[in-house]
């Protein structure tokens, strides 16, 4: 919203003096702060920059020398725009040499057909200065009051950034000192592929991060950055919390002007980040509920895979064009040491951007693998930290509510397992059916059918059966080997594998025996897991 050469050549006055732009008319989107008159050579050391200088021409000098240092000067001490009149006091057209030299200086040059009081245009453009700071300021303080309202209400840095893309209008990107995507919010298919690739925008592009963090608050107009330190089409802001930075606020903006109330708005919503850091815990609270109730979304069936990947954006976790992994850790017979946020940290320390979300009594996460061979790094990842864990089939994002249920059924079978390990789906075997089953009342029926009485005996007694059961269909049958793993003598072993026989009524030496029951006894251990059907 600031005062333009443009604008103020749009004023009446200028109109009817009839002025014309001679030179530098790429930069008449500066802005003037200020007017100043004279017609001494030496005028330029009296100016600070941001002013428009009005002349008639006097103290330009005759030749060619002489006029050429005068822009130059001008030039180099700031001045928005240079006004002279050609109206016959000094010239009757503007010198070639002053015309060329505003030209190569970048300098606005403006000549006026017709004499203007300059006392006139002084007080016409110190209006629109007014009137303009004016407007300014209110729209700062209503951006002020927006921010200050959202932190009332709590607002998280997504809530902010998003209000930061609807005032601006472009959009926004916000990012740690590692360069990892936080939150991004009114995107484009312009800005989708900066993201795509956004350690190229943030660590080439911003080559010169070196803002200072001890400079003093914003007043009035802000100077531009350093030529070739940022990208021409983005401009970003320091968050700094405790004195030290600890990420960058991005405007994506593009060929557009970002100024006035815009960057304002930029500034402000830097502060108010913060400020909501300044409640980490909490913070990281909304933020792991934001992922929960996109994952709850996805298992409901709201969302498509690909409607997820594209809301997973706004949350910095960019799962787009990739292969997808889900994984479920559980928690059965775990310390609960190993949750969903040990379980987010650890996969982004691998490079995995990853939805994280606990979900009952686990952790479920959909993990964007950069090719479909590095599943076997998450493989690894979850083997070093020694967590039961289901890995799904590796699928594109049409495939993702399959992939889900493929991780819980892994996550399952995993927790059978004697020792932590990770359960790839395809490598289930028989148990995939059996996973199937347990959805429905199929499995639970079998396992009655096969086990009751026995079940029926263990809950009413304290010398338990099922435990023998389950070490010699282990074994296959072999009566040495599951005494050895009960760590009892083969006649105690023979009476208890005789006490289950008259039970069941069955024989255990029959091998389809000895099949049917270890289907029955695996359909059990899943059906006893109620983060199966959570």
């Amino acid at each position: 919203m600031e005062l333009t050469v443009k604008a103020v050549l749009d004023l009446p006055i200028f109109r009817r003096a009839g002025a014309r732009v001679l030179a530098g008319e790429r930069n008449l989107h500066r802005a003037v702060r200020w007017v100043h008159a004279g017609e001494i050579p030496d005028i330029a050391r009296f100016l600070s920059g941001g002013e428009m200088l009005l002349t008639a021409g006097l103290g330009i000098g005759g030749d060619d020398r002489e006029q050429r240092d005068y822009v130059r000067r001008v030039a180099t001490a700031g001045a928005a725009v240079l006004v002279v009149e050609l109206a016959g006091r000094a010239f009757d057209a503007m010198p070639p040499p002053v015309a060329e030299e505003a030209e190569r200086q970048g300098l606005p040059l403006v000549g006026l057909r017709e004499e203007i009081p300059f006392a006139e245009v002084s007080a016409l453009v110190h209006e629109a200065l007014v009137t303009t700071r004016l407007q300014e300021l209110t729209a700062e303080e209503a951006v002020s009051q927006a921010f200050m309202n959202l932190l009332l209400d709590g607002a998280d840095h997504l809530s902010l950034t998003a209000e930061l893309a609807h005032r601006v209008g472009h959009p926004v990107v916000l990012e740690d000192m590692s360069h990892q995507v936080l939150a991004y919010s009114g995107r484009t298919a312009d800005s989708d592929r900066v993201v795509a690739d956004w350690s190229t925008h943030s660590r080439v592009l911003h080559a010169s991060p070196s803002e200072k963090l001890d400079s003093p608050p914003f007043q009035g107009s802000r100077p531009e950055p350093p030529r070739g330190s940022e990208p021409a089409e983005c401009a970003r802001r320091a968050v700094v919390l405790r004195g030290e930075r600890w990420g960058w606020l991005h405007v994506l903006h593009g060929s557009a002007e970002l100024t006035g109330p815009r960057l304002y708005a930029l500034e402000r919503t830097a502060a108010a980040v913060a400020i909501t850091l300044l409640g980490e815990r909490a913070s990281g609270a909304r933020s792991a509920q934001r992922q929960g109730a996109l994952v709850n979304r996805l298992l409901l069936g709201d969302l498509s895979g690909e409607d997820f990947v594209a809301k997973a954006l706004r949350l910095g976790r960019d799962l787009r064009g990739r292969k997808l992994v889900v994984t479920v850790v559980d928690a059965c017979g775990a310390d609960g040491s190993f949750g969903e946020e040990e379980l987010d940290a650890a996969l982004r320390g691998a490079g995995f951007p990853a939805v994280v979300a606990d979900i009952g009594d686990h952790a479920l996460a959909v993990v964007g693998l950069p090719a479909a061979a590095a599943e076997q790094r998450v493989v690894d990842v979850l083997n070093g930290h020694r967590v039961r864990a289901g890995l799904s089939r590796v699928v594109d994002a049409s495939g993702l509510h399959a992939a889900v249920q493929q991780a819980r059924g892994a996550s399952a079978a995993a927790c059978r397992d004697s020792a932590a390990a990770v359960r790839r789906f395809d490598d289930l075997g028989v148990l995939r059916l059996l996973i199937v089953l347990a959805q429905g009342p199929e499995l639970a029926g079998y396992v009655e059918d096969e086990l009751g009485p026995l079940l029926h005996h263990d809950a009413g007694s304290a010398n338990r059966l099922l435990p023998t059961l389950r070490a010699y269909l282990d074994e296959d049958g072999n009566k040495s080997r599951a005494a050895a793993a009960l760590f009892v003598q083969r006649r105690t072993l023979y009476y208890r594998l005789e006490r289950i026989n008259a039970l069941l009524g069955v024989r255990l030496d029959e091998p389809e025996v000895r099949q049917r029951l270890l289907l029955a006894v695996r359909g059990l251990d899943l059906l006893r897991r109620p983060s199966f059907t959570s």
